[in-house]
């Protein structure tokens, strides 16, 4: 279980880079980066899944209604969405709307999971989304108060959405081969993004092969598109999705403190206590998950 938490907790530190570099990316247009983001982690995950690709053919054909929903809820609509949001509403927005995850994923989970989550559990998720908002806030609850959606905040609530719904299909399918499963959804997008891709390019795009849009895409390419998919789908398969989501509360502060070191933004007390209180309120809500095992393990023992 401790396992599980580290590798969420590694997904959301690279999650809050693919925000900071998505926004140092801005120019380039959404679905272009998107789709590169996806080729690049095809060409760095086929060698990985290629044996699990071969020898499950038959799976791929019986379970194409879920990959294909896989791919288009987890890769297609949450990246696009969430890299148009970028050009319309700014990082530090972006972070403290996905802390509205767990809210989605907690209401899927309860009505197609049929999960059910103690009080304890559901003060961990309020006082996580409580030190959310205090990091974005700064500590003034006035920020809060006059907080105004742009189309930018729209678009990243349907890319939260659009995620939580992936998070519950990866619970609901998680005896799928990992790494043959990703290759196929990886294919699947590239072949659905290629038109909106080439309809982009027909506007004009930048040159990609600049060094810093180059080096952004290969970063998104293979941590958020690889490393943090397979962790979060290995974290989801064993705490489940609505349980999983908190950990995306650690978003804001791990967004704050990546500005800090690469945007050159001041990091504040303010921000530096609302990250505690998140880890406190993730801290809560997987403590009690791990008693409710413990106590279910005695039970039937």
């Amino acid at each position: 279980m401790i396992r599980s938490y580290l590798l969420l907790t590694i997904t959301i530190i690279i999650f809050s880079g693919n925000i900071l570099v998505g926004k140092l990316l801005s120019e380039v247009p959404p679905v272009t980066m998107t789709f590169f983001r996806c080729l690049i982690a095809l060409i760095i995950l086929f060698p990985v899944g290629f044996r699990e690709l071969k020898n499950n053919q038959t799976l791929w054909l019986k379970e194409w209604k879920a990959l294909l929903s896989l791919s288009v809820s987890g890769i297609i609509v949450f990246n696009v969405f969430l890299y148009a949001s970028l050009q319309f509403t700014s990082s530090t927005n972006v972070a403290v709307i996905e802390t509205s995850t767990p809210v989605f994923a907690l209401l899927l989970g309860m009505i197609f999971l049929k999960e059910r989550l103690t009080k304890i559990q559901v003060s961990g998720i309020t006082l996580s989304l409580v030190g959310a908002l205090w990091v974005i806030s700064k500590g003034d609850w006035q920020v809060i108060q006059h907080f105004q959606f742009n189309i930018g905040d729209i678009l990243v609530l349907i890319a939260v959405f659009a995620w939580a719904i992936y998070s519950l299909l990866i619970k609901q399918h998680s005896y799928i081969p990992l790494y043959g499963s990703l290759v196929v959804m990886l294919f699947l997008s590239l072949v659905i993004l290629l038109p909106f891709a080439l309809y982009e390019w027909k506007a004009g795009i930048p040159n990609l092969l600049q060094p810093q849009l180059l080096a952004g895409l290969l970063y998104l390419g293979i941590f958020p598109s690889v490393i943090a998919l397979i962790f979060w789908n290995i974290g989801v398969a064993t705490i489940g999705p609505s349980r999983a989501s908190i950990f995306l509360n650690l978003l804001p502060f791990f967004t704050v403190i990546g500005a800090v070191f690469f945007l050159d933004e001041p990091l504040s007390l303010n921000q530096l206590f609302g990250g505690l209180v998140i880890l406190f309120g993730v801290y809560l809500t997987t403590k009690e998950r791990k008693k409710l095992e413990e106590t279910s393990i005695s039970a039937s023992g």
